[in-house]
Order: structure tokens, then sequence, then C-alpha cells
């Protein structure tokens, strides 16, 4: 078995809790680093495994995440914890590889508008970044994972329809470049399932046997709808994030990503098990809730409970 399918094994469905670097990307508030690391061991105790923990950012422009290096040594210390970073630049990828991070994430842009607006450089030149990334991973001795995520791949709030044609041949170029996974973000939530699933069969195809990754928002409502959307198409790993933290500086206003605690539900309910104790990951608002009482939480089961009938917690 390779080292790609011992984290994201196909015949199960993983989800990664990114709350800890999407979720607190546009926060006013910046919890303790003593806090995020209660928050990651709290979730871990949940069942969760799978964790998005920063970027490699100067301080200066993101110092929500000045301590991504104290993040991933925490994570390190959690047995069979698989920590996950993003590389925006040369430098970050660089920085990333001389950590024990399990797996460094890089973005590429479905249109050249965004990708200009977003990253200050094409999406060529985004491609030749997950390049040299890939490389960089190769020759180092832990031979972290490559994934990349393609923003805005159902529709950019720049510059309008994107084609699935496009998404695909992105897709394409990326694993050239070596990239171990690529995934699809609904970056703004413009999709609905139809167009979620028919995408998703499409990129299923392309991967083969490597597993997709979505990246859903719900922005409009529709991310839990979308994720059921997603899974039956084949899509094997899911992001979430507690409480539904995040948001997108594209979409003003918009309220964040798909929630974790929803997410699990819709797993588990489908016959997926996700090994997430819903209880425990419930309780573990109570952290950015008390670090952050300015961002407000989301999502349905943290609301609404669980139905009396249903028998699983773990």
């Amino acid at each position: 078995m390779n080292k790609l399918s011992q984290i994201y094994p196909n015949d199960r469905v993983t989800l990664r809790d990114v709350s800890l670097r999407d979720g607190l990307q546009l926060v006013r508030e910046v919890p303790s680093t003593e806090s995020k690391i209660e928050w990651m061991r709290g979730e871990y105790a949940a069942g969760v495994r799978h964790f998005e923990l920063g970027s490699f950012l100067p301080a200066t422009r993101m110092p929500q995440f000045a301590d991504i290096r104290d993040m991933i040594t925490a994570a390190s210390a959690l047995e069979g914890a698989h920590s996950a970073a993003l590389a925006l630049n040369d430098r970050g990828a660089t920085d990333a590889i001389q950590t024990d991070v399990g797996e460094i994430v890089c973005v590429v842009s479905a249109t050249e508008e965004h990708s200009n607006a977003n990253a200050r450089r094409s999406r060529a030149e985004a491609i030749e970044l997950v390049r040299r990334t890939a490389e960089l991973a190769r020759a180092s001795d832990r031979r972290p994972l490559v994934s990349v995520g393609i923003a805005m791949a159902f529709g950019c709030s720049i510059a309008g329809e994107v084609s699935q044609d496009e998404v695909l041949r992105l897709a394409e170029a990326i694993f050239e470049a070596g990239a171990d996974i690529v995934g699809i973000a609904d970056t703004v939530g413009f999709a609905g399932p139809a167009q979620i699933q028919s995408l998703c069969e499409k990129m299923t195809v392309l991967c083969g046997d490597r597993p997709l990754n979505v990246h859903l928002h719900d922005t409009r409502g529709m991310g839990v709808a979308n994720a059921a959307a997603a899974l039956d198409a084949g899509a094997r790993i899911l992001d979430g994030s507690l409480g539904g933290l995040g948001g997108c500086p594209f979409a003003p206003g918009a309220s964040g990503n798909v929630v974790m605690e929803d997410l699990v539900f819709l797993c588990e309910s489908k016959g997926f098990r996700t090994g997430i104790d819903l209880d425990a990951l419930i309780a573990v608002r109570e952290i950015p809730q008390r670090e952050m009482p300015g961002e407000p939480l989301h999502g349905a089961i943290a609301r609404a409970g669980l139905p009396p009938m249903v028998e699983w917690r773990r």
C-alpha cells in the first residue's frame, strides 16, 4: 500500500477539517496558539484525523497563521493525525518542507482572472509552482503529499461561467506536474447538486485510483446537498469546517465552508462510517465561541441535535 492510499483510503470517506486554516482566514479576532491546539486536540478526541492547520505566509500579512510550525508540531504528537498546510509561493513550499507537515496544499485557479487577482500569477505559473513543490517533496526524506485545489471550479465571481472541460484540462496538467491529489472547490458557492455530480463523475474517472477531494462553501445553503451529490459521484475526501467558519474574500458577506458537524451526519446517514463522535465534535464548538465571540457559528445538527432513533455515535 502506498503512502497516498494509507492516508486517504479510496474505499472510505475522509473528512478533513479546515476550520483552523480556511475557517480563520477572515476572522476579526485571532485565537491564541494554546486555544487552537486545544481546538485541534478536541476534534482529534472526537475522531477527526485530518487537519488543515494554516498557511506558510509572512506573519505581518496573516498573523493568525504565525504559529503554523507550532500547530504542525502539536499535530505530529497525535497518533494517526495527518496535518496539511497551504503554500502559496516558493518560500512557503520551502518552509513547509522543513517541518513535519504531512501534506502541502497548493491552489490553481480555474480562471486567469481569479488567478491574477488572488495570487498575482497566471494559471501556467501556478502549475509550475506545483511542479517545483512536488520536486521538493520527492527530494525530501519525509516525502509529504502534495495536493492541489482548483479554485472557482464551479463558477468564478470575476469571470463568471467556468467550463467543465477547462477544469478537467487543468486537473490533467496538475497531475502531470506531480500532484498526488487534485481537488475541486466551489469557492463562492455557485453550484447546485446537478453541477457538482456532473463534474465529480468526470473527475473521478480522471483521478483513477486517486481519491477526489471536494471543497464546498455554503454560500447559498447548498453545502450539504452538494456534498451528498459529490459522494454519490465518487468523491472520497470532503472538506468541512467546525461551525461553518470561513469565507472567501471574493464573496463578501457570504457564509463560510460547509459545516463539519453536518457533513458527519450526512456521511453516516448515507452509510459512510467516519469514526467521528458527533456529540464530542459539537462540544468543541465551545472553544471558537469562547475565543471569537463575534464570529457566528452555523450548523443544523448543533442546533437541532441528533434524531432520537439514530444509534451510531462513533
